[in-house]
């Protein structure tokens, strides 16, 4: 067939499209589309206008779809964070209702579990922390029908944790009791599927019995959860675990385990990127210098960077004054860092670092006095006279001084041992010559010479003798016999 031919039956035939009348919901479309990403343009310079264009979204919708998700899911965060609790609600609660058949299963968990991330780092106040209260509580009761375990759990421990955080522990034990039992398997055992979990629930349960000061309970759980190995849980939540534990041995004055809890714990929050990071190296410092240990905690691969962190200086320049005897340093940096007293644990544990501080350089202060006052003690330290006193006492009594106390005229007398020590030692030595004495020349053989008679005895009987030689006359047969009747008597060169 030629190219003319081919044209020509082209002409005769003619194809019937059918076109769809959807021009209308195309426009619709776009715009709902145009004006979501018009809204987007608003967020960061108006607001409260932007909030209007997002909550226009879903009005312009002809049903339910993912451009309305999206539009309230945007107001909401806006209404939130200018204030508006009620209405971040209301709007919340509309929001639930696209879950079920606009959205696939897993971008609504996805974008619920975001949304409840995001209210629960802005709630720093009491209206906040209701409205988030009732974001959960809405979710919750949305999911119950939907069977989505994963998002149950997930906004259970959060709703757990908002618990813990105003100090409800009455509901913060329901709460977790009901979270056990979801991750348990009929006989009682935990579910190793749910391992990530548990871990979650743990912590929650070990952050609780840490405020509480509940050691025991505290031990055991935290013990239980090093043990499970059926999760790779989140390192900021095995940073909580062992923050917790660290504490925990600290309150048993075990600051061997402290310290290497609360580097696990600091090592952890640094994997996670947990600002916490900042307040557990502040523990590891504590605990280095409660070990009374020369060796610097930031000498470490992982400690190195936070050196010169200008919010960990004060507890650096801490432990380099209380490493180099400093007591003047020490009290320099207390004195001029209250902060640092404002976390309670801090404010707990560094009296005892304080007072090791103190006695050490009461010590160093006394050595050269045999009498002192203790006003010029504690003028010379800058401390309290009822403090010095203190100190002076427990020396006493451990019998690191050798002194006296008189609290009527302040002053305190030094007993001179230098001369005591040099006697005692004269006696320990003549003790041990007497002891010496005695097992050799008394008990023993010792250096005893034997008596005369026995040497000439054993000369006489041995012929040829070094000493002389007998001669008795002459030799051969004769040998051994002088003059008859005569005896000739050996002579001694």
């Amino acid at each position: 067939m030629s190219d003319d031919d081919f044209m020509q039956d082209s002409e005769e035939e003619t194809y019937d499209f059918e076109y769809e009348e959807d021009d209308d919901e195309d426009n619709g479309d776009v715009d709902i589309e145009n004006k979501y990403y018009n809204a987007k343009q608003m967020k960061a310079t108006e607001p409260e206008a932007a909030v209007e264009e997002f909550l226009g979204v879903p009005a312009l919708e002809q049903e339910k779809s993912d451009w309305g998700f999206k539009g309230l899911k945007q107001a909401i965060k806006l209404e939130f964070q200018l204030g508006r609790y009620d209405k971040a609600v209301e709007h919340y609660t509309e929001l639930l209702t696209y879950v079920k058949s606009a959205v696939t299963r897993n971008y609504s968990e996805k974008s619920i579990n975001n949304m409840l991330d995001f209210i629960e780092k802005g709630s720093d106040n009491e209206a906040a922390r209701r409205c988030m209260s009732e974001f959960y509580s809405q979710t919750l009761d949305s999911f119950q029908s939907t069977n989505n375990e994963r998002l149950w759990l997930k906004t259970n421990i959060k709703l757990a944790k908002l618990f813990l955080d105003n100090k409800d522990y009455g509901a913060v034990s329901k709460k977790l009791r009901e979270l056990h039992k979801a991750c348990q398997r009929e006989d009682g055992s935990d579910d190793p599927s749910k391992g990530t979990y548990s871990m979650e629930i743990y912590a929650l349960e070990i952050q609780m019995y840490a405020e509480t000061k509940n050691n025991k309970q505290l031990k055991r759980l935290y013990l239980r959860a090093l043990q499970v190995r059926s999760a790779v849980p989140h390192p900021k939540i095995m940073g909580i675990i062992r923050e917790c534990g660290g504490k925990m041995h600290m309150s048993e004055e075990n600051w061997k385990d402290a310290q290497s809890d609360f580097f696990e714990s600091f090592r952890n929050y640094d994997e996670a990127g947990s600002l916490q990071r900042i307040q557990v190296l502040k523990y590891l410092v504590l605990t280095t210098m409660l070990m009374k240990s020369d060796i610097n905690p930031f000498e470490s691969q992982e400690t190195k960077p936070y050196r010169n962190d200008p919010r960990i200086a004060a507890m650096t320049d801490l432990v380099d004054a209380y490493q180099r005897d400093d007591i003047h340093k020490y009290e320099k940096v207390l004195s001029e860092n209250k902060d640092l007293l404002s976390d309670p644990f801090i404010a707990e544990n560094i009296d005892e670092v304080t007072r090791n501080m103190r006695t050490k350089a009461v010590q160093k202060l006394i050595a050269p006095y045999t009498r002192f006052n203790l006003a010029f003690i504690g003028k010379q330290l800058k401390i309290p006279v009822s403090e010095v006193q203190d100190i002076l006492g427990y020396l006493i009594v451990d019998k690191k001084v050798n002194g006296k106390i008189n609290q009527q005229n302040g002053t305190v007398e030094i007993a001179d041992n230098s001369d005591t020590d040099r006697l005692k030692a004269m006696e320990q030595w003549a003790s041990a010559i007497s002891s010496l004495y005695s097992n050799l020349f008394s008990d023993g053989e010792g250096f005893k010479m034997p008596e005369l008679n026995q040497i000439e005895e054993k000369e006489m009987f041995t012929p040829g003798g070094s000493r002389g030689n007998w001669a008795f006359g002459g030799g051969g047969k004769n040998r051994g016999r002088g003059k008859k009747g005569q005896i000739t008597f050996p002579t001694f060169s």
